[in-house]
């Protein structure tokens, strides 16, 4: 089982490219999968029936006592046939559906697939964590699945429809999950439904939520709204999801839950009353639609309140009614769905309005269909009658409880809805129509569609007489389930077994009368054109709309309150919270403890008052520019500290941070003033003030605070030798940075990443790539691989030449590019000396930070630096001949080089993030070792200077590129 559910996982990745290679046959590719699961399960039939209870297990989180966990039992047993079977044949009926297509269909395959082990995981799995997990992918899924006509705003609008709805009830059913394994003790679901349950409210309130979220999924009222709209969708995700899997999915829960729920007190009411009143309330709708897929929505909102009523009720005999029902609509309403299909693809309408005599000239099709209705009404021998007349015969044994009147009435007045909607739609599909002077309509012209096309629904209307036939195996294979259910007080203790005929029993005479009220109803108002005509002033799609635009209504007003487009009052806001919040926190704990030095060394005595009095002029400074100096000379003083403190790989990092955040300023700074003046001078400076005095004041007091507050010795003490001996390194820093806590840089790595994009963004206008960068492309084939020099020519850049008038050396590619009074002879020259110098000396320090000061963070510092030299140096055109590359590239390949390093040890049975080395004695060189977590540095290493390589291309370059656009547009 757990093979299959890995199965379902990778191959979905290659159905894309398949589908390229040999089109639509690629479905049955991807039905192989969903039939070597169902012939599987197939297999595992006898020892599921003879009581087994196959089951495969993965620790997948220990600490958590989460695990992939695969249990079948009889439920589980039944829920996988219906998923795999059905979702086999509807990819063989894609096939057909999807014949001649191309936009758009590799991804349908594969989503679909995916969709399809999804539902198997889910409906096997015994862990409830995962369930979790799984009931929210398909959630996704089903996103993407009902929104493939993504070109059309109802395929969208209904495919967010569907996702905010069962997703909002799925979290309200996390809530549930998490009660109930704090409650229980186990996240193992089979141990919840088999233990003691425990007293108390919170049961109740976990039960409620748990409820929530299995409603909203089967669309309950009042959820129920999502169905209809998600007819949206190709017909295919029709009849799998709506029909036979993810509907399926809430009554799977209910049916899994009720053995131990179902006798708690706020589960019937809920339960029964939604599902009676969403049986009704669909069956009514389904009477006023005109179009055919619609028809067949609501009638399968009414008879997923059937279901959920049936098994939700509790007792021994409905759970077996339930289960018999719940496949007999698999059947049925998913051989309806693809009937439509076929009707929809061969004729582009589903209008009864605009079909008349289909039946006579597509018998075929027409009968199975009356067949595939008779199972849904309830007509012999389908599987339909089988269920319903069970189901009819639970609730009458049960007459001693009171509680089962409302459903016994609720199924008599919804099967005459299901038999007049039924009528309904065999009338608008097949028949020949009059029109209202009593004349017979023009034929539809009925076009004959493949063997292929029909060949699932044919089979699955046909296994709903098979079914029915078959009671008795039935019957048996679906005891298992039903014998789990307590007895119900007050009840006799009879058990009922499925069978074809069991006389003249009162449930066959209920079963009649409302199939012969059904077809009165149809006669007498179920032959109109449909009408939309609301009975209620509002309607639950409207409460849904009215939401989301107050939803964005008060987003809208968030945002226009608090986005006022000023930065101080942004950063105001944050300083004020933090005053108020840390304020808090230290005036309501009283227990404070200080240990303070006056200074450790005496070099904080002399550093400490340049940064401060560095401060306080960059707050009276006039010039943005010497304003940012000043500020950095705080960060320069930090550096001291650090080398004092006896940390060099701090003071490293720092100096190099700020060197680069000075460049980015000074970039930034060329397109803002230079003059703070009275337009854009600091308003309201006391508030500001009193603002950065408690600021500074909340941090010196967290920091007292904090020095005071530790009451075990520190993990840092350890970390000495957890470096040398997990991490084999000596450098305790860098170690930590990608060993210890290489989680932490895997995030940090990421923010970078987002701030570049995010830069870049900014910057960019209508593209990512910076096309003045590539300014080596200019130069002919070769001239940078020629060992002889290149000399400025009126042409550019050339390689000199005997025949060469005497010019100047062109020191850098781009410096003839510069302007004349931007350009540094001096600078170029020490630029052409350096750079590759500084290269090396970065790369010295990527490879010796595991046991020297450096490391990856630092020695891609250092190689931006030397990025900046050349831009400095040469412009953009230089930074593309230093770089010729697309900074997102470095950026990519920096955090798959991390991601990598981090997760290749799960191939090898290791934890993420577990090193390994290797040394041995090299010619010249010596000993040498290498880690493994190399590779992760080197990754950081690469989204440095990608990070750098971006800014430079986005606040230089390209902000170059803009002025030079606008001088010559000035001109």
């Amino acid at each position: 089982m757990l093979i299959f559910l890995g199965a379902f996982a990778v191959l979905p990745l290659v159905l894309p490219w398949l589908i390229k290679r040999i089109g639509a046959r690629a479905f049955y590719v991807a039905a192989l999968l969903p039939i070597a699961a169902f012939i599987d399960a197939a297999l595992r039939g006898p020892t599921v029936l003879s009581g087994g209870i196959p089951f495969e297990s993965y620790a997948w989180i220990p600490q958590l006592d989460i695990a992939l966990s695969m249990r079948m039992d009889t439920l589980g047993w039944i829920m996988s046939l219906i998923v795999t079977g059905v979702g086999a044949l509807v990819m063989i009926y894609c096939r057909w559906y999807f014949n001649g297509k191309k936009v758009g269909v590799g991804q349908f395959a594969a989503v679909l697939l995916a969709f399809s082990g999804a539902m198997y995981g889910l409906v096997l799995t015994d862990d409830i964590v995962v369930l979790v997990m799984l009931w929210e992918v398909t959630s996704v899924l089903s996103y993407l699945l009902i929104g493939f006509y993504n070109a059309r705003g109802a395929s969208r609008r209904a495919a967010l429809q569907a996702l905010l709805v069962t997703t909002l009830g799925g979290l309200v059913m996390l809530i549930g999950v998490v009660m109930l394994v704090v409650l229980y003790g186990t996240t193992s679901l089979s141990a919840i439904i088999e233990g003691p349950a425990p007293t108390g409210p919170l049961l109740n309130i976990a039960i409620v939520l748990m409820l929530v979220g299995a409603l909203s999924k089967s669309a309950i009222f009042p959820f129920h709204f999502w169905l209809p709209g998600a007819m949206a969708a190709p017909t295919p995700v029709s009849a799998y999801l709506h029909a036979a899997a993810m509907v399926k999915a809430g009554i799977y829960l209910i049916a899994r839950l009720a053995p131990a729920f179902a006798h708690e007190d706020p589960w019937r009411p809920i339960v029964i009353g939604l599902g009676v009143f969403t049986m009704l309330l669909g069956g009514l709708q389904a009477l006023r639609e005109s179009d055919l897929k619609r028809i067949l929505a609501f009638g399968t909102v009414s008879q997923l309140g059937m279901l959920t009523v049936v098994l939700g009720y509790g007792e021994r005999n409905s759970a077996l009614a339930g289960l018999a029902l719940l496949i007999g609509h698999a059947l049925f309403k998913s051989s309806l769905f693809l009937v439509v299909g076929v009707i929809d693809r061969q004729l582009s309408t589903r209008d009864i309005r605009e079909l008349s005599g289909v039946g006579r000239q597509a018998p075929t099709i027409a009968v199975f269909s009356i067949i595939a209705i008779g199972s849904m009404v309830g007509l012999a021998p389908t599987i339909g009658f089988v269920a319903k007349e069970a189901a009819l015969s639970s609730l009458l044994e049960a007459g001693a409880d009171p509680v089962a009147l409302a459903p016994l009435i609720g199924i008599v007045l919804g099967s005459v809805l299901t038999t007049a909607y039924g009528a309904r739609f065999v009338w608008g599909a097949f028949w020949t129509k009059r029109g209202r002077d009593g004349r017979k309509l023009p034929t539809t012209e009925w076009p004959d569609p493949p063997i292929g096309f029909l060949a699932a629904p044919v089979l699955l209307s046909g296994l709903s007489i098979v079914g029915g036939v078959a009671a008795p195996l039935l019957d048996a294979a679906l005891s298992g389930y039903a014998d789990t259910m307590p007895e119900v007080a007050g009840s006799s203790g009879y058990e009922y077994h499925l069978a074809l005929w069991h006389g003249l029993e009162p449930a066959l005479f209920l079963s009649i009368g409302s199939i012969a009220a059904g077809l009165a109803l149809f006669w007498f108002v179920g032959r109109g054109g449909g009408t939309q005509k609301r009975w209620l002033p509002f309607t639950a799609v409207d409460a849904y709309n009215g939401t989301v635009r107050a939803v964005v209504r008060a987003s809208v007003w968030t945002t226009s309150l608090t986005q006022r487009g000023s930065l101080p009052v942004y950063v105001g806001t944050i300083f004020v919270v933090f005053i108020a919040a840390e304020g808090t926190a230290l005036i309501a704990h009283a227990g404070w403890r200080a240990d303070l030095d006056a200074w450790q060394t005496p070099m904080q005595i002399l550093v400490a008052p340049v940064m401060i009095i560095a401060g306080i002029i960059a707050v009276r400074a006039r010039k943005r520019y010497t304003g940012v100096v000043l500020v950095s000379v705080t960060g320069l003083g930090m550096v001291v500290l650090f080398a004092s403190s006896g940390a060099p790989d701090l003071a490293l990092t720092q100096i190099l941070v700020e060197t680069v955040t000075l460049i980015a300023f000074a970039l930034v700074l060329r397109r803002i003033p230079a003059r703070m003046g009275d337009h854009n001078a600091s308003v309201w400076p006391i508030g500001r003030a009193v603002i950065a005095v408690g600021v500074g004041v909340t941090m010196a007091l967290v920091a007292v605070v904090a020095t005071g507050a530790r009451v075990a010795p520190p993990i840092s003490e350890a970390f000495p030798d957890l470096a040398y001996d997990i991490g084999h390194g000596a450098n305790v820093v860098n170690v930590t940075l990608v060993d210890l806590r290489g989680w932490d840089t895997m995030g940090e790595l990421s923010v970078l990443i987002l701030a570049a994009t995010g830069v870049a963004s900014l910057v960019f206008v209508t593209h990512r790539s910076d096309t003045l960068s590539r300014a080596i492309s200019s130069l002919p084939t070769g001239a940078l691989r020629t060992r002889r020099p290149l000399v400025e020519t009126a042409e550019g850049p050339r390689p000199r030449t005997r025949g060469s008038e005497p010019s100047r050396q062109a020191w850098l590619v781009g410096g003839q590019k510069m302007r004349p009074e931007n350009r540094s002879i001096m600078l170029e020259v020490i630029v052409r000396i350096l750079f590759h110098t500084v290269i090396v000396v970065s790369i010295y320090l990527l490879f010796a930070g595991h046991n020297l000061p450096g490391g990856g963070f630092a020695g891609g510092l250092v190689a931006g630096m030397a990025l900046v030299m050349r831009y400095v140096a040469g412009g953009s055109y230089e930074l593309g001949a230093a770089a010729p590359t697309d900074a997102g590239r470095l950026l990519g390949a920096g955090m798959a080089l991390a991601v990598g390093a981090t997760i290749v040890p799960l191939l090898f049975g290791a934890a993420p993030l577990t090193s390994t080395f290797w040394e041995g004695e090299l010619p010249i060189l010596g000993h040498v070792e290498f880690v493994t977590s190399t590779i992760f540095d080197v990754g950081v290493y690469l989204v440095v200077i990608g990070l750098v390589l971006d800014v430079l291309r986005s606040l230089g370059a390209e902000v170059d590129r803009q002025r030079w656009q606008r001088e010559e547009a000035n001109r």
